[in-house]
């Protein structure tokens, strides 16, 4: 199975199962996924916006934390742990209703019990709007039979294609 399929049943599954994220990021779109990167995007609707009608913080800091799970299931994990620690750097506005937020989301590191995640946000002028770091205990989510890790292991994935 392709990272991309893959990726996006993960988000399916959040969006069947989860309390927030269908709510909050039911618009987001997967739009690439291969092997520790994944490549996302919102429009920017009222109930992300906040006061002052630009995209709210907390908007962002929710696709951090389901970015970082995409990124840990770009690498094959259907169960993607919980989350250890979450940082943000704002750095320019994100939009405003309307306009559509891009992100990119980097499994740097996938070690046995833990994944290491950046995740950069760009406006529609391509201006970095944020950057945040994600890091995942994934010790049991190894356990989920429905994984895929050896077929999305970036050295095999190369190898196969």
């Amino acid at each position: 199975m392709p990272a991309l399929k893959f990726v996006r049943s993960v988000w399916e599954s959040f969006q069947q199962t989860s309390g927030l994220e269908p709510r909050l990021l039911n618009n987001l779109r997967v739009v690439s996924a291969k092997p520790g990167r994944v490549h996302f995007e919102l429009d920017i609707q009222k109930e992300h916006t906040n006061r002052l009608n630009i995209l709210h913080g907390g908007a962002i800091a929710s696709m951090v934390d389901l970015g970082g799970s995409l990124a840990v299931a770009s690498r094959g994990l259907f169960s993607t742990g919980v989350s250890t620690d979450i940082s943000i750097t704002y750095v320019n506005s994100g939009g405003k209703i309307g306009d559509t937020i891009r992100a990119e989301a980097i499994c740097e590191k996938f070690g046995k019990s833990l994944a290491f995640n950046t995740i950069t946000f760009t406006n529609k002028t391509g201006d970095l709007v944020a950057r945040g770091s994600h890091t995942k205990y994934i010790a049991i989510a190894w356990k989920d039979p429905k994984n895929i890790v050896e077929e999305l292991t970036p050295e095999l994935a190369k190898k196969s294609s």
